[in-house]
């Protein structure tokens, strides 16, 4: 268990509501989720399925008109045309992360991942036996990994590259070309690769650009996706992996030992948010984008801060490096004193000292309050 590490959102999100129950008022950045309401054709989805009885055991990996809707979706969107038997559903995303791992990696293994990246990358390897190898993300760089540089990070234990675009915590993503690189990489080196694209339809420039591109890497890849950010639908615990052939039998294996299946309601609500209206993922997507230029331009008017403008997800994560001043501290400070929930960047590993993640999961209101806020109170430092 002392392996096992936690996510600092939940930590900090812990705090910030134990404040409030004190009474103060917390405007609250920190936490990963859409503050937007499920889509009314799918919470109406899941109702018409509890009605009908729905409430009962279904298959492991999943029932298949669900799997056969993520096939069908994945190839609509033309990110991928695969078999709905190599896909897996799952409460939540996380659980294709951890069956991954679990599945490949024991000791003496090796996995690169990115720093900063998702905590839970880390700690699930770490906790599997395996080595964590990070492959910084510089922000000079625009916060996306370097091909090269992560090339001399791979030896002959390594067994897993974790890759997050766009990307939590810093909003970027990755080109054709550090794709096309980096597949090359995993074909030259025998390598299977963990895409994270939980983020896909988050975009804000151009369209979404996916390992699975190209030629070789569909039948290496694990694609990691799920509903939670997409359709705002966080609170129902649903994710979906695709996985090599080879895994398909191990993972579901995995599925019923640990959690026997996904709940059958929700299965058919996923149903529903893949074939239903895409209109309300755009009106998502273009006010987060609205979000998005008033915190960056907010934030790159506080002395001591400069923030890069993210192009997908809903985070930012500018640096503080100027203020001379640890990110947790920081992050405390602004809790404590400007009523501002944040994430220290080291909460994302040791390459993100200096810097902060904000959530603009927010309201433009609440955002301008607590970019004011931010303000007045390192303009005391």
């Amino acid at each position: 268990m002392g392996r096992l590490g936690t996510e600092s959102a939940f930590e900090v999100l812990a705090r910030a509501r134990a404040m409030e129950a004190e009474g103060r008022a917390i405007i609250h950045l920190e936490i990963g989720e859409p503050d937007f309401d499920t889509p009314e054709h799918i919470r109406d989805a899941a109702k018409a399925a509890l009605d009908a009885g729905h409430t009962h055991y279904v298959p492991a990996p999943g029932i298949l008109p669900l799997r056969e809707a993520v096939a069908d979706f994945l190839e609509r969107t033309g990110r991928l045309r695969t078999d709905p038997g190599r896909v897996i559903v799952t409460p939540g995303a996380k659980p294709i992360m951890f069956f991954t791992i679990l599945a490949l990696c024991e000791e003496g293994d090796e996995v690169i991942l990115p720093d900063p990246g998702f905590p839970m990358y880390q700690s699930i390897v770490a906790f599997s036996g395996a080595r964590p190898v990070p492959v910084p993300l510089r922000e000079r760089n625009g916060f996306r990994l370097d091909p090269r540089e992560l090339a001399s990070l791979v030896t002959e234990r390594t067994r897993l590259l974790i890759l997050s675009s766009p990307h939590n915590p810093c909003g970027s993503a990755l080109t054709h070309e550090d794709l096309e690189a980096i597949a090359a990489l995993a074909i030259e080196r025998d390598l299977i690769v963990l895409a994270d694209e939980i983020y896909w339809a988050i975009r804000y420039e151009g369209s979404h650009t996916s390992i699975l591109d190209f030629d070789g890497m569909p039948e290496r890849t694990v694609l990691l996706d799920g509903w939670s950010k997409t359709f705002a639908m966080t609170g129902w615990r649903l994710g979906f992996g695709v996985f090599p052939p080879a895994l398909v039998e191990p993972v579901t294996r995995l599925v019923v030992n640990s959690v026997s299946c996904t709940s059958a309601h929700g299965q058919h609500a996923a149903i529903a948010a893949l074939t239903g209206p895409w209109e309300p993922v755009e009106r998502m997507v273009a006010e987060l984008r609205r979000r998005r230029e008033v915190i960056v331009d907010g934030l790159n008017r506080i002395p001591g801060l400069h923030c890069l403008r993210p192009e997908g997800a809903f985070y930012v994560f500018p640096s503080i490096a100027e203020l001379g001043l640890p990110a947790s501290e920081a992050e405390r400070l602004l809790l404590r004193r400007a009523g501002v929930a944040c994430l220290a960047g080291t909460g994302f590993g040791a390459g993100g000292e200096g810097f902060l993640r904000f959530s603009y999961a927010n309201s433009v209101e609440s955002i301008r309050l607590a970019l004011n806020a931010i303000q007045a109170t390192f303009a005391d430092l």
